[in-house]
């Protein structure tokens, strides 16, 4: 059976069997040779002194047991669990490539930092609990010696999400699982909601669920740089700059089913530098692809995809741009502190910003609607016409709001089912995919990184089992289907 033959071996992680390049030398190795090569040099030269003829600190080092292509607070949140979990301390290097080092164009820090556990499947429910509670103790996580502690700007202020008739009966089987899973969600009537959140117009409301604890929205600025601080303490090594190519070698096989694929290993990343032609090889043991939106491009540098249609060669990662506004307004006579996160049943959505009547909003638009993804500019006509209506509707003191600012960022969208990719790929057998979460990566950045980490130095899962994440499922055609997709 194929479907046995896409199962990830169990025994042992990647990184568990021994780390390594494919010249049979350990990073560690490399290191001595380097520093007995100095010694010698520096015994013959004139008072000891050793000044190679140009710098090359700004390039990345030329081996790393686990290279992660994609500085975003998913992969730095990798990072961070492989040198937490590692054992002994100290026994990986990891480097970090980010070709925007200001972050300008990061999903990170374009978010509005919500966190829910208002999900319909149970991993993505389990996900948010986790890394809720890593969010709420985060100073015993990230915490940096001599450093100040991290103010994260956690508002618990909740979700609440509103149903129509037609999506009532969906809300209530959600909220079943989410009890299930421990999120503490209650369901309200109209009646209910009225009389808690008295500026809310409820026409064309059958019901509501409003998560009572652990959901609202943080600082995610405030997490990026966090995890950035701790994983430098860490021994996490950094590199701006872009990965333009893998050096891989290949072998055949056959599956149980008798398809014939190719196994491909990557033995080398090219990183070429920011603002430069140059690049430097970067030899690897595993990388990680962490790379968002451009995650799918990533991907096919490494091979995936490439093979006939139909087949698991020939499987393409599902990921793509998908450009989403953000807008902010103020509103003087707009709803109070108490207010939750609020999603509409018609897509739109809202919350507070701070303590001055400012709120951020905005709504995905349809396929058919989908803009163009080159660039970041704003479509200021998209509000009037499809974010503004329906808040007004549901909100009428929104009726009078001004618009103060706006902002585009990405999602890095999962065209198959909206939800992760996580774990190793089947046949580029030490490329592993930390992606695709299609606007829900940011809250569930914590728990995703462990589970990769676990998928790594283990082989398996522990903490939360993601086999329902894996890459297979594209091949297979077995959906995850998440219901509540914002």
């Amino acid at each position: 059976m194929l479907r046995r033959a896409l199962q990830p071996g169990l025994s042992r992680g990647v990184l568990g069997r021994g780390l390594g390049t494919h010249r049979g030398r350990s990073t560690l190795d490399q290191n001595g040779k380097v520093s007995e090569i100095k010694k010698k040099i520096q015994s013959v030269l004139p008072r000891g002194a050793w000044n190679p003829l140009r710098d090359t600190s700004y390039l990345p080092p030329e081996h790393s047991d686990v290279v992660i292509v994609g500085g975003g607070v998913i992969g730095l949140s990798v990072a961070y669990w492989l040198k937490r979990l590692e054992k002994p301390q100290g026994a990986i290097r990891v480097l970090v490539v980010e070709r925007d080092h200001t972050y300008s164009q990061a999903s990170t820090a374009l978010s509005v930092g919500g966190i829910r556990q208002q999900f319909s499947v149970p991993e993505n429910i389990q996900l948010s609990l986790f890394s809720v509670e890593f969010l709420r103790n985060i100073n015993e996580y990230l915490a940096v010696v001599d450093d100040p502690p991290l103010d994260i700007q956690f508002n618990p202020s909740g979700y609440l999400l509103l149903a129509s008739e037609k999506g009532a009966a969906v809300m209530e089987s959600n909220v079943k699982v989410q009890r299930q899973e421990g999120a503490k969600v209650c369901l309200m009537s109209p009646e209910q909601l009225r009389n808690k959140f008295p500026w809310i117009n409820t026409e064309g409301v059958a019901l509501a669920s409003y998560g009572m604890e652990h959901e609202g929205w943080f600082d995610p600025w405030c997490l990026l740089q966090g995890l950035r601080r701790k994983v430098q303490s860490m021994g996490v090594l950094f590199c701006h700059g872009e990965v333009t190519r893998f050096v891989s070698s290949s072998s055949h096989t056959e599956t149980t089913s008798g398809e014939e694929v190719t196994l491909r290993r990557i033995h080398e990343v090219h990183v070429k530098m920011d603002r430069s032609l140059e690049y430097q090889p970067v030899e690897c043991a595993l990388v990680i692809n962490a790379a968002g939106a451009w995650s799918g491009q990533i991907a096919e540098l490494a091979g995936v995809g490439k093979g006939p249609p139909g087949t698991l060669q020939g499987t393409q990662l599902p990921v793509e741009l998908r450009k989403r506004y953000v807008y902010l307004w103020h509103c003087p006579q707009g709803p109070g502190l108490e207010t939750p996160f609020v999603i509409d049943a018609s897509g739109a959505y809202f919350r507070r910003e701070g303590l001055g009547n400012n709120y951020l909003g905005g709504c995905s638009p349809t396929e058919e609607e989908e803009p163009d993804p080159g660039n970041l500019e704003v479509d200021h006509d998209f509000f009037q016409d499809k974010v503004w209506p329906p808040l007004a509707q549901r909100v009428p003191a929104f009726e009078t709001l001004k618009v103060r600012s706006a902002w585009a960022g990405y999602y890095d969208y999962n065209t198959f089912d909206q939800n992760g990719v996580v774990g190793p790929h089947p046949l580029v057998v030490n490329m592993y995919f930390a992606t695709g979460f299609s606007g829900h990566g940011l809250q569930q950045a914590p728990a995703v990184g462990r589970a990769v980490a676990e998928m790594v130095l283990d082989g398996h899962f522990r903490t939360i089992n993601l086999s329902p994440f894996l890459f297979n499922r594209f091949y297979l055609g077995e959906k995850v289907q998440e219901h509540n997709i914002i």
